[in-house]
């Protein structure tokens, strides 16, 4: 099986998956489909590994294992129970299950993980013949969505999410998700000589994943994986595509990172996350205040201004935007791109954006507002 195609597929922030397509296709993924928040395609077990390594804007990889339309209990049964669990699945392994449903007749989601649970446990008791599973060994993790009667079922290859690369154990109270940060760093055309600024870096995310853009580093390879202990992918698999990950880092790139903050825990915080991270040499960090910003010629900005829900804060937010408008004068030579959920942030701003961009920051919908002329 090991050199056999698999369905895969990588659920990703909205607004994300024409990047998570363009990175699909340069690691080998074929046969790709684009759907609102998840990119699915074909590979190998080496493939696999390869995007849990190295895919910057994927929330994750999931085996497809079948779709089939599921109206009732007895169809969502018969559908999951089809499956070939022992060719995936131990005696002794762990098998949950969790999912969603959406516009589907089948609502109950503790209903839905019933009856899937039960069918993979009707079909490997038929396979192993045994009555009892005692779920001690190696973890796979079932997962299922239903979206207008149609049943997706999966196992996840990449157990903690893909967006904790490892280097932010630590955050500070409004963090930016990594693998939006990497979409940011993708849309605002950061190079290998790129050189970036954040005037409010907060925990230094968006410094960081510039920083692994820039220099080639596949965000997974700090980390395990879920499918690590999975017989499916053998060990030597991943230390292959381990060491080619590494073999690809552009250790000569020319790539520095600016980072700024009013509050001196965010400084130290960044500077923490950037040495776990590995590219402390390429960032530097300072406390200072936006009003007093101003970015080096041929400097590349990019930022996640705190915004507010609350009245005052609100205020305090729209106040900022102002100072940022008045500081960083966007051109061709120094261009910004700056993300918010404020509707009227342009106002604020002081401009139009050349271009916008609907992002969403877990479950905030944001603009990306870019700044290039």
């Amino acid at each position: 099986m090991a050199g056999s195609k698999l369905r895969l597929a990588c659920p990703c922030l909205f607004g994300l998956e024409s990047i998570l397509n363009y990175e699909i296709k340069h690691i080998g993924g074929e046969n790709i489909t684009v759907t609102d928040g998840k990119v699915s395609f074909d590979g190998n077990v080496s493939v696999l590994a390869r995007a849990n390594l190295c895919l910057a804007t994927a929330e994750r990889v999931f085996i497809e294992l079948t779709s089939f339309r599921a109206e009732s209990f007895e169809a969502l049964f018969q559908g999951v129970f089809a499956v070939p669990w022992e060719n995936y699945i131990g005696i002794t392994d762990v098998f949950p299950v969790k999912g969603h449903s959406l516009k589907s007749k089948l609502e109950s989601i503790p209903a839905c993980q019933s009856i899937i649970k039960k069918a993979v446990v009707e079909r490997l008791k038929s396979k192993y013949n045994i009555t009892y599973f005692e779920e001690t060994g190696t973890l796979y993790q079932i997962q299922f969505a239903l979206h207008r009667n149609i049943a997706r079922i999966y196992l996840d290859t990449t157990g903690v999410g893909l967006h904790k690369r490892g280097y932010r154990r630590k955050s500070n109270a409004a963090p930016i998700k990594e693998t939006l940060a990497a979409g940011i760093a993708d849309l605002a055309r950061i190079k290998p000589d790129s050189l970036v600024c954040d005037p409010m870096c907060g925990s230094g995310t968006l410094l960081i994943e510039s920083a692994f853009k820039a220099c080639h580093i596949a965000p997974g390879i700090r980390r395990k994986f879920a499918a690590q202990s999975w017989p499916l992918v053998p060990e030597e698999i991943w230390t292959e595509e381990r060491n080619q990950a590494l073999a690809e880092i552009e250790k000569h790139s020319s790539f520095r990172a600016i980072g700024s903050d009013l509050d001196p825990e965010s400084v130290l915080l960044t500077n923490e996350n950037a040495a776990k991270a590995g590219v402390a040499s390429r960032i530097s960090v300072s406390r200072s205040d936006v009003a007093k910003f101003t970015p080096p010629e041929n400097a590349v900005t990019i930022c996640n201004p705190p915004y507010g829900e609350r009245m005052l804060e609100t205020k305090q937010a729209e106040e900022l935007y102002k100072k940022l408008g008045e500081q960083l004068h966007p051109s061709a030579a120094n261009p910004c791109v700056i993300i918010s959920p404020h509707e009227e942030f342009e106002k604020f701003f002081g401009r139009k954006a050349d271009k916008r961009r609907k992002l969403y920051n877990g479950m905030i919908k944001c603009q990306l507002y870019m700044y290039f002329k």
